[in-house]
């Protein structure tokens, strides 16, 4: 009885706190089924903890999820290298509240995900506990196994790199869903003139499909070349297409319907009132989280 009282204890615990800790492992990530994995680790490591010798469950909880998100970081970094084009974090489709958190929505928006992918994983790891999640020093130090000192030196080396390649500024909520909307309708229409007037100069579009869909297979770069790859299309031209604004990872998207059926989602990065970023996922094996919001929270 002792035993069943104390799993259902750190049962409410872990469920109480277990947006927070998919959207740790999310962030480190960039894969939600990966982050669902370390999700059942955790909870695998925590039901054996004796409760009555933890200080506050938050605090030990967050250093678990860590620990095996950095673990499973170092060995995805492995299986990137042989991945079949470029690679686009996992999708999700996010409550419309979730813009409301100005600092949550950009920490799990595609640009920053794209730019944590530049870091090494303890960097990675100190950025996204201490810049989104406000550990402090010590309280991240035993999560990654490192003094203090040295994760203070992390962090300063993190902010340094992610700042030189941020996304320059957060647009408006109604900003956004208005060149959103000018955006959608230039896509699904193909006409030029309306993409070179929602597009910045020096837009990016990126798609990932893992080699089992077309896409391309670098980036392209420059309003010319982008408004010509949107104006022919990324999906097929022979077959009923439609397109739905939507919360993609916090931001403005697009979900794709081919033939009524989901074929990928575009997001996009919307700053001073231009699209400075599209990122398209037409991987198959990254859409499971586009049909249904995913919580997550700081």
């Amino acid at each position: 009885m002792e035993s069943a009282g104390s799993t259902d204890s750190a049962t409410a615990v872990f469920v109480a706190h277990r947006n927070l800790l998919f959207t740790v492992a999310y962030e480190m990530l960039g894969s939600a089924a990966d982050a669902e994995d370390v999700l059942q680790e955790t909870w695998l490591r925590w039901v054996d903890v004796d409760l009555a010798t933890v200080r506050e469950e938050r605090a030990y909880l967050v250093r678990i999820v860590t620990r095996q998100a950095l673990d499973r970081l170092r060995a995805l970094g492995r299986r990137k290298e042989s991945y079949v084009g470029p690679w686009l974090p996992e999708p999700l489709l996010t409550a419309p509240d979730v813009a409301e958190d100005v600092e949550l929505a950009e920490s799990v928006s595609m640009a920053m995900l794209l730019v944590l992918e530049t870091l090494q994983p303890i960097e990675r790891a100190v950025f996204v506990l201490r810049e989104v999640f406000d550990l402090d020093y010590d309280e991240i130090a035993e999560a990654v196994g490192k003094s203090p000192a040295a994760v203070r030196q992390t962090a300063y080396r993190a902010r340094a790199r992610v700042a030189a390649r941020r996304p320059r500024g957060i647009a408006s909520p109604a900003e956004t869903r208005a060149v959103l909307q000018a955006f959608q309708r230039a896509v699904e229409t193909g006409e030029l003139q309306s993409l070179l007037d929602v597009l910045a100069p020096d837009v990016v579009a990126l798609s990932d499909s893992g080699g089992i869909k077309h896409a391309l297979l670098r980036p392209v770069v420059g309003i010319d070349n982008v408004a010509r790859l949107l104006a022919i299309g990324w999906w097929k031209r022979d077959a009923e297409r439609s397109t739905e604004l939507v919360q993609i990872n916090g931001g403005p998207g697009l979900l794709v319907r081919v033939d009524g059926e989901i074929d990928g989602v575009v997001a996009v990065r919307v700053e001073n009132g231009y699209v400075t970023g599209a990122y398209h996922v037409r991987n198959p094996g990254k859409l499971s989280r586009v049909e249904q919001e995913t919580a997550v929270s700081r």
